[in-house]
Parts: C-alpha cells; sequence; structure tokens
C-alpha cells in the first residue's frame, strides 16, 4: 500500500522535546508524523480491504524514540509509534500494546511508513485509546539490525516502548489509566502473548493487563512452523523469506551454521546477509533469493532443519513457550484456516498450552482468507472486543454499532480438539 493522499498529513514536524534518558524506557524524543480525520482513517482502512464501522475519531500519531537494551543487555535507543485519538476530550486513555508482524525494510515500520503498519494503530486509536506500536530494534530509525524472532529482545523493546509512551502522553496532555490491550499479528502476535506474559508477571507496576488478542502469531516453530516449511502448509514464497530472515539473524544470536556457505547455496550464500541488512524492500530480496527454500539451502542443513538438535533446536524452543503460562485476563486467538504463512496449527498449539495452564482461550477461525486476511478481518472485531471489556465509565465513550456480514468461526471445545489431531499428524 503506498502513501497516496495520506501523504501529505504524515510530513514529520519538528521534535516536540529532546530529553536526556539513560534508563530503559526513558524518553528521548516525540516527533509528531500524522494528522488525520475520522474520515481519512476510514478511507486509509477502507483501502486496504479493512471494515471502518468502528473509526469514531480522528487520529495524531508520533515517532518515539526511547532508551532500551540489546539482546546482549547493552543500552541503546529504538523508536515507536504512538498514536492518540484526536476526540477533543481531556479523560485518561486506556492503552493498546500493538506489535507488528515480519518486516524486512526498516522504513516499512510503524513509526516509519505510512502504510500497512498503521492500519491497526489507527483503526484502535480512531476508536478511542491510546497506541503504543514498538518497531522493535534494528527497524524504523533504531541503530543495527533487527533480531528477528528473538522474542526476549522483542518483548524488552515493547516493554520499554509502553514506559516510554506513559512519559510521552502525560506530556501530550493525554495521561494514561495504565489499563493495557494487547494485540499483534504474526510476528507480532507472538510478541503480544509474551509482553502479556511480563505485564502479568508485573514487570511494570504502572501497567494492568486487561485481554490479549493475538492474530496468526508463530507460536509453536518447532513443532509447527518449522514442518510446515517443509510439508507444504507454508507457500513456497514466503518460506524463502521467513527462513533467510529467521537464519540469519538467530545465527547472530546462537552458534546455527557460521558462515554463511555452511547453511546456504551459492550464488545465495554471498548475498544473503546484506539482502537482509533491514535497507533493502521484501520484493528486492525476493527477487534475489530462489523459489523454494530447498533450492536456497544446501542439503547438510536443509536436511539439519527437518530434524533440527543442538543449538537449532534450542533457538526454535526458546521463543516457543509465548502461551506456556496462565493469564487472568480474557484471551481470544484469531487465525485462519486459509493461512499459507503461518498456518492454524500455531494457534491451536497456543490454545493447548493454556489449556494445560488451566486458561480456555477461544479460537476465532477466519476461514479460507490468507494469512493477511486473516488480519484484516480480525482487526475489527478485535476492537469490539476491546470495547465489550473496557470498564462502564470507559466503554461508554467506544462505538457500540456491528457490521453486517462478518463471517467468522469461533471453535468450540469439540472442534479445536479436533483440528490440533490433524495438525499433529
Amino acid at each position: 500500500m503506498g502513501v497516496g493522499e495520506y501523504g501529505a498529513a504524515a510530513q514529520a514536524r519538528p521534535a516536540t522535546q529532546a530529553h536526556p534518558a539513560t534508563q530503559r524506557g526513558d524518553l528521548v524524543s516525540v516527533e509528531a508524523v500524522s494528522t488525520h480525520t475520522p474520515s481519512q482513517v476510514s478511507d486509509f482502512l477502507k483501502s486496504a480491504g479493512i471494515d471502518s464501522t468502528e473509526v469514531r475519531y480522528g487520529v495524531r500519531g508520533y515517532r518515539i524514540t526511547y532508551r532500551t537494551i540489546t539482546p546482549q543487555g547493552a543500552r541503546t535507543t529504538a523508536t515507536g509509534l504512538l498514536v492518540l485519538p484526536d476526540d477533543g476530550r481531556h479523560t485518561r486513555l486506556d492503552l493498546v500494546a500493538d506489535t507488528h508482524g515480519t518486516m524486512v525494510d526498516r522504513d516499512y515500520a510503524p513509526s516509519v511508513g505510512e502504510d500497512d503498519g498503521r492500519l491497526s494503530p489507527y483503526l484502535h486509536a480512531s476508536a478511542g485509546r491510546a497506541v503504543a506500536a514498538p518497531d522493535y530494534l534494528g527497524l524504523g530509525k533504531g541503530p543495527g539490525r533487527h533480531p528477528y524472532m528473538d522474542t526476549a529482545s522483542a518483548v524488552s523493546a515493547s516493554l520499554d516502548m509502553l514506559r516510554a509512551t506513559r512519559t510521552a502522553a502525560r506530556e501530550l496532555g493525554r495521561p494514561l489509566t495504565g489499563d493495557v490491550y494487547g494485540t499483534g499479528f504474526s510476528q507480532g502476535g507472538q510478541v503480544a502473548m509474551a509482553l502479556g506474559r511480563a505485564l502479568s508477571q508485573g514487570a511494570d507496576a504502572h501497567f494492568r493487563l486487561k485481554a490479549l488478542a493475538p492474530v496468526s502469531g508463530p507460536y509453536d516453530i518447532a513443532k509447527q512452523e518449522m514442518p510446515a516449511l517443509f510439508d507444504g502448509r507454508v507457500n513456497d514464497t514466503s518460506g524463502v523469506l521467513y527462513m533467510a530472515y529467521w537464519l540469519t539473524a538467530q545465527n547472530r544470536l546462537h552458534p546455527l551454521y557460521g558462515d554463511t556457505r555452511n547453511a546456504f547455496r551459492e550464488p545465495y550464500a554471498r548475498v544473503v546477509e546484506e539482502l537482509l541488512d533491514t535497507h533493502h524492500t521484501t520484493e528486492e530480496v525476493l527477487a534475489a533469493l530462489p523459489a523454494t527454500v530447498k533450492e536456497m539451502l544446501t542439503p547438510e542443513f536443509y536436511a539439519r532443519l527437518q530434524h533440527p538438535r543442538g543449538a537449532l533446536l534450542d533457538a526454535m524452543r526458546d521463543n516457543d513457550h509465548s502461551c506456556d503460562w496462565k493469564p487472568d485476563v480474557p484471551v481470544r486467538l484469531y487465525t485462519a484456516t486459509g493461512d499459507t504463512d503461518v498456518p492454524i496449527g500455531n494457534t491451536l498449539s497456543c490454545a493447548r498450552q493454556l489449556a494445560a495452564h488451566g486458561k480456555t482461550a477461544p479460537v476465532t477461525d477466519q476461514g479460507e482468507v490468507d494469512h493477511n486476511g486473516a488480519f484484516k478481518k480480525s482487526v475489527p472485531q478485535i476492537v469490539r472486543l476491546f470495547n465489550s471489556l473496557a470498564g462502564p465509565a470507559q466503554s461508554a465513550s467506544y462505538p457500540t454499532n456491528r457490521p453486517e456480514g462478518s463471517h467468522h468461526r469461533v471453535l468450540d471445545a469439540v472442534e479445536v480438539g479436533a483440528a490440533k489431531a490433524v495438525a499433529s499428524q
């Protein structure tokens, strides 16, 4: 999706204030990046195929720069998008933590690109909540490379974004209530669940988790996502992109293969690291890589991935615990039978892990739509869910209208059990 008519409204303004900052979550700067009327928000959503019925207010977007840490614990900075409803009210705002999906181009991140990464934040803000949408490490205006699918650093960067958002919202005259609703898509679905766990365990006393509603997260890399890359459940194009991105990022954190020639065939071994330096678009990356994972990897490494052990298995399992806990707030999981990027088995695995801890999480299956289709159908439903869960004082401010023709299924316990059995075969 291009910038289009929204480009003019999204021109950056001077930073509102610079801050000396030395601790995690300290705010470094705030810069206004967008202003949209309700009709502009509605048009933006409609152009992407998203129901805009829940739009009530205009929005104002700000790029936040803040202090956080690298996967190794060193000090660094990161950026993210704060969106506030332009509603003329002076009440304290609930906060939505909205974590985005896979992005290889840093300029596509929510705080920079007026593109798909802003669809969900704008819709949630237009319904009357503040939204914190972290770019993660190494995306947006943050330094370094992105540690793709490293859950721990994604959570630390997202938690520090919430802290910086609290300061920025107060300075912008829109203080927060402390209530947090968590959502996210794809990579961000996994991050949302892990961030929710951190908040529920008291990671920051200023924030109270109220609900979780992630969409199509890769919650089970070892037993679902990785096998699906080899058995046809993941389409070839997405498989190549995800595999190249995951391997190069994880190799910087774990001893997976050392030299790229130990994992990638030539000529891809010579170019794959440069391609995934966050300065190339998805189209550029895919144009330089082969059509299938099998063509991209050496026969030996291709075989290792199908029977992982050692550091390779550890890299998968280290990031497979985002659903392995018992939330004490409502949780609804969104997915789609037709998703060939992050197959439904991931979500069913998440539901199974939660159930093992005594937590029932309804699974909403959006049917035979693709990965992005699952996102587009789910986001308006999640807004309505959060509206319904808000306290009386808050919910009175949110729209309650529901459009006709919202087709999806909520799987009951029997269906989930049957689907799990299929997914495990």
